[in-house]
């Protein structure tokens, strides 16, 4: 009990985090730090993909956010097929009860709101749409809290995502593409908000003793495959992805430059080993980066960065270092023009090498410049931030009553 006699106020946090997706974790380390700065008396628990990473990490309790272990393993046997199918129908009770053991829950960051990457609606996007429905039934307020969102094909992910949207109690999202494709989606987005990216408020790397291989450049790579809608060209792209980037680590070396491969996912692996049997040099070096910190160290001891995913690109930025996007997606895109790099974008579709060196050499010349727009859009980001974190207490933890009073903002 509470001071006042009360109950303490009870937080979850919902998503894939704990799973190896440093961006993911990086999102909930910045609500986490929220929640601990500004609401210390509040009880907070996560319902996840990897809950004993999540509690050996962070040091809150977590269960599992689906019954059925292999959910996200291909179902190829019966045994796996019935497992998957059963799992769907415990997980309406497993959920429907965690929500309701709390007073608000919050979806911190991530892409839960698009199909970016192959995906199928009875995954992620139907364990959302199982928070957000028992959340309106129960009464706890869902906040989808800087989120990312993007046109969606595939008729069900579309629906199950437009429906999660129109369900939560608040809403506000990582840029303005995002908003828009909600809004052609038929969500009401009239009070939406925008706001950088949640991974802006983590603490910025310290300045620490001149890096120790003067020249080295970070490039980020990624399992890159296109689309959720390119799954019947996925390998054409993966391999014309690989090859470009492969060919730029080569050039790179070839002048002598130190290059350091950076990931953001366990799926990621593999495109660095190929990256290292191709370009057979003691110039390439792998990070071993636990956490979006360990990534931001790496990007500032770095001169220059060319990355893919789009957590890496945050942590290139956050650290001030000069940064070409290669972009998947608009979030890309919307991300670098936030930043003032939006002519620092190459297609991840289409990797040229030769284009990409010149634009890397452009950028290197611009060095002075970018750095001072770098440090002048981070100073603002963190003010719109905290802005954000102001409009959210208000709405998930208004002073005057902690109960379950979901005031809901759409009808639907």
């Amino acid at each position: 009990m509470t001071a006042a006699g009360k109950a303490p106020v009870r937080a979850g946090v919902f998503g894939l985090l704990g799973s190896g997706n440093l961006g993911n974790d990086g999102s909930l380390e910045a609500v986490l730090g929220y929640l601990r700065d500004r609401h210390p008396e509040v009880a907070v628990d996560a319902l996840c993909g990897g809950p004993e990473a999540v509690t050996a990490r962070y040091g809150i309790p977590a269960t599992r956010l689906h019954w059925y272990r292999g959910e996200y393993r291909t179902a190829s046997r019966a045994a796996a097929v019935v497992g998957k199918g059963l799992g769907k129908f415990v997980d309406v009770f497993r959920t429907a009860a965690w929500v309701r053991g709390h007073d608000v829950v919050i979806v911190p960051g991530m892409g839960v709101l698009e199909a970016t990457l192959p995906l199928r609606p009875w995954g992620f996007p139907y364990s959302l749409f199982l928070l957000c429905a028992t959340g309106r039934l129960s009464g706890t307020r869902v906040a989808l809290v800087g989120v990312g969102a993007a046109p969606i094909g595939n008729r069900a992910t579309r629906t199950l995502v437009r429906w999660s949207a129109r369900l939560a109690a608040y809403r506000s999202y990582r840029d303005a593409p995002s908003r828009d494709a909600m809004r052609a989606m038929g969500v009401d987005t009239s009070r939406d908000e925008v706001y950088p990216d949640i991974a802006f408020s983590l603490p910025a790397p310290s300045a620490g003793a001149p890096a120790e291989a003067p020249g080295r450049v970070c490039v980020g790579v990624m399992a890159f495959h296109g689309s959720d809608d390119d799954r019947a060209r996925a390998d054409e792209i993966h391999q014309r992805y690989l090859d470009g980037t492969t060919g730029f680590v080569r050039a790179l070396v070839e002048e002598g430059r130190p290059v350091r491969l950076i990931t953001g996912d366990g799926v990621d692996a593999p495109v660095v080993t190929a990256i290292l049997d191709a370009v057979d040099s003691p110039l390439v070096s792998v990070a071993e980066a636990a956490s979006l910190a360990d990534v931001m160290k790496e990007m500032a001891a770095a001169d220059s960065v060319v990355a893919t995913r789009y957590h890496n690109l945050i942590c290139a930025l956050k650290a001030g270092t000069p940064t070409i996007a290669l972009s998947y997606a608009a979030k890309s895109d919307a991300l670098m023009d936030l930043m003032g790099l939006a002519s620092y974008c190459h297609p991840a579709r289409e990797v040229d090498t030769d284009r990409l060196l010149e634009q890397f050499r452009t950028l290197e010349k611009n060095t002075a410049d970018v750095r001072r727009t770098l440090a002048e859009r981070n100073e603002d980001a963190v003010r719109r931030l905290d802005h954000q974190f102001t409009a959210l207490t208000a709405v998930l933890f208004p002073a005057t009553d902690h109960a379950h009073a979901n005031a809901p903002r759409e009808t639907p």
